[in-house]
């Protein structure tokens, strides 16, 4: 692969992923609407670029990771946008968890330049993306994947071809799933044993070695315990987009899921109880609250 290499979008995710990058030996070209990103960014060594279609013209492996499809929108075909640019021999990596109709609909317009468009979400938080602990799921041309798979490797401990285009959407949809429910799952169980008399740290090292444990227990079970929920690895406002794209994919699958359901409603009553900019596993303090139980 080109030792090139452009990401678009260098929030929690993107910045991970490009200091990653950085340090594995790539020119990383980035480039993000925010100034103050952007700077740092560049004191971590990034190159950024003007626009997205900057980015293009000087690496062929494009990373976007991006929080809307209106975002993604204008990434492809806004001012400065990547169709801008002839695409041909230049592959573009959508990493976001957006509607599959969303990506569908960039994949045509980044078609009609030349560009090959891999549906790729990444199964991990923000935290996990910095010491390499995420898993990506990648969907439409397979030779496409065998040529930015040496790519990945460079800012995942696993990737995955799943088949066509959107299945690495589907993918992620019920992988964030079992992340909504299991994260609500530890909450619920750290505030019984709590509330019993446990000792959260001690809870926390024993049940983790337990058949009980799960990645979510072991990800954000020490948020919950210590109540760091400032420093969000995926923040309660942003999680609610995810959160009614699942809902509307099981729907539209026609799938009961209601342990789902459950976890979507403690999640609101954490946005309503004013969370909104916290971790997820802010969801502990709403039990918590339910429980009666002040720490």
């Amino acid at each position: 692969m080109n030792n090139a290499v452009g990401v678009i979008g260098l929030g929690i995710m993107g910045g991970a992923i490009s200091r990653n990058l950085v340090a594995a030996g790539a020119t990383v070209w980035g480039y993000d609407i925010d100034t103050e990103i952007c700077a740092a960014a560049q004191r971590n060594g990034v190159k950024i670029a003007l626009s997205p279609k900057n980015v293009a013209e000087n690496a062929t492996h494009i990373l976007t990771s991006l929080p809307s499809a209106k975002a993604l929108d204008a990434v492809v075909g806004g001012g400065g946008g990547l169709i801008q640019t002839d695409g041909t021999g230049r592959f573009v990596i959508e990493l976001s968890t957006l509607r599959i109709a969303e990506k569908q609909n960039a994949q045509t317009a980044l078609q009609s330049a030349g560009y090959e468009l891999l549906d790729a979400p990444i199964s991990g938080t923000g935290k996990q993306a910095i010491s390499k602990d995420i898993s990506i799921y990648a969907s439409g041309s397979e030779p496409a994947y065998r040529a930015v798979k040496p790519l990945f490797a460079m800012v995942a401990r696993s990737s995955h071809y799943v088949g066509a285009f959107g299945n690495g959407s589907r993918m992620k949809f019920v992988a964030n799933l079992l992340v909504a429910i299991h994260n609500v799952a530890a909450a619920e169980a750290l505030t019984l044993g709590m509330k019993s008399g446990l000792d959260p740290a001690m809870m926390l090292e024993i049940l983790g070695d337990g058949a009980g444990a799960s990645r979510m227990f072991q990800v954000r079970g020490p948020v919950m315990v210590d109540q760091s929920y400032d420093d969000a690895a995926m923040k309660m406002d942003v999680w609610q987009k995810d959160l009614t794209v699942i809902g509307e994919f099981a729907e539209q699958s026609n799938t009961p899921t209601p342990l789902f359901e459950t976890s979507v409603g403690l999640y609101k009553k954490a946005l309503d109880a004013g969370f909104a900019k916290q971790d997820t596993a802010a969801v502990c303090r709403i039990l918590e609250q339910m429980a009666g139980l002040e720490r």
